[in-house]
C-alpha cells in the first residue's frame, strides 16, 4: 500500500523547477527523457509488483520521479546514476520529499555497465526507465551480474520492447529476444505514451516484464558459448543456419554437422529457434570432426 504524502511525487512543474535549479537540460546523447506524470510512475510500480519486502535497483533515476514511487512501496532502493549533476542532487530530493525513507535509499554514482556490486542486501527487483540507446546491454548486464533479481520491469522504446518480448518466428525476434529469454520469461506489460515525458520523445515507449526462470536453460554449454551461436545466427539473419554458422563452426559442413546433431534443420533460420535450440547447437560444436 502507498503511504505517500500527496505532494511527495514529482509532477511536471516540479520536474521543470528541479531541472532549472540544477541547470539540467535533458541530453539526447544519454537518452534522457524525464517522466513528469505521477500516475505513470505509480502504474510502473504497481505493474512491477514491488512490495514492502523488495530491495529494488533502479538504473538511470534522473531527477527521481520513479525513485520516490519505488521508495514509497519497497523496503529499500539503490539507484545507479551516471550523470554527475543528477547523482549529486538525488539524495536531497529524497530527503526533502520522503524524509521517512531517506535511510532506505542508496546511490551508486557509476555507469551501470561497470557496476559489479551494490550496497546493502541483494536486489530482488530491477525497475527502470532505461535510456533508449543502451537499454538492451544494460538490462542483460544487470540480469547477469545480479542473479538475485527475480522480477524486472523496464520502460524502453516501443520497438525495443517488441524485440525483447518477441517469440520465435516473429519478424522482430532476434538477439535481444533470445538473450533476454536465457535469463527470464519475457512479456510486454503495457504501453506508455509520449506526453508523460519531458522532453517528449519522437517514439512511444513500452513496458517489458521479465520474470527470472525458475530453472536455468538445461545445457552443458556455457552462456558464452550459447550467445556466440546466437550472435552468429543473427549476424546474417537472411541466410540459412548452415551458411550463417559456417564462420562459427569453421566451415559450412561443420555447421551442418552441429545442426544435425542438435536436431535442427540446416535450412532453418535463426529467427525460428528457441533459446534451448541455440543451446543444443552450442553443445554440438565440432560434432562432425
Amino acid at each position: 500500500m502507498s503511504n505517500t504524502e500527496p505532494g511527495a511525487l514529482l509532477g511536471a512543474a516540479d520536474i521543470r523547477e528541479l531541472a532549472a535549479a540544477l541547470g539540467v537540460r535533458p541530453t539526447k546523447q544519454r537518452g534522457q527523457n524525464f517522466v513528469i506524470d505521477a500516475n505513470t510512475v505509480r502504474r510502473i510500480v504497481r505493474t512491477a509488483e514491488v512490495g514492502p519486502k523488495d530491495v529494488v535497483v533502479e538504473v538511470g533515476p534522473g531527477l527521481g520521479s520513479l525513485t520516490l514511487a519505488l521508495l514509497d512501496t519497497a523496503d529499500s532502493v539503490v539507484a545507479v546514476e551516471i550523470d554527475d549533476t543528477l547523482a549529486a542532487a538525488l539524495p536531497a530530493t529524497i530527503e526533502a520529499r520522503l524524509p521517512a525513507k531517506a535511510g532506505s535509499f542508496a546511490l551508486v554514482h557509476s555507469d551501470a555497465m561497470l557496476v559489479r556490486e551494490l550496497p546493502g542486501p541483494a536486489p530482488t527487483a530491477l525497475v527502470a526507465n532505461l535510456p533508449y540507446n543502451v537499454a538492451v546491454p544494460v538490462l542483460l548486464h544487470m540480469l547477469d551480474t545480479f542473479p538475485s533479481i527475480e522480477r524486472t520491469l523496464v520502460m524502453v522504446q516501443a520497438e525495443v520492447a517488441d524485440r525483447l518480448a518477441a517469440a520465435p518466428g516473429s519478424k522482430v525476434y532476434g538477439v535481444p529476444s533470445v538473450k533476454a529469454n536465457w535469463y527470464a520469461d519475457v512479456k510486454r506489460a503495457g504501453s506508455i505514451g509520449r506526453n508523460v515525458f519531458w522532453p517528449a520523445p519522437n517514439v512511444d515507449s513500452g513496458l517489458v516484464s521479465l520474470v527470472r526462470r525458475a530453472e536455468p536453460v538445461k545445457t552443458t554449454a556455457s552462456k558464452k558459448e550459447v550467445f556466440a551461436v546466437v550472435d552468429a545466427a543473427f549476424a546474417q539473419r537472411r541466410k540459412t543456419l548452415r551458411a550463417a554458422l559456417a564462420g562459427w563452426a569453421g566451415s559450412a559442413a561443420a555447421a551442418e554437422a552441429a545442426l544435425v546433431a542438435a536436431g535442427v534443420s540446416p535450412q532453418a533460420r535463426g529467427e525460428a529457434l528457441t533459446v534451448e535450440e541455440f543451446a543444443r547447437i552450442a553443445e554440438h560444436k565440432g560434432a562432425g570432426a
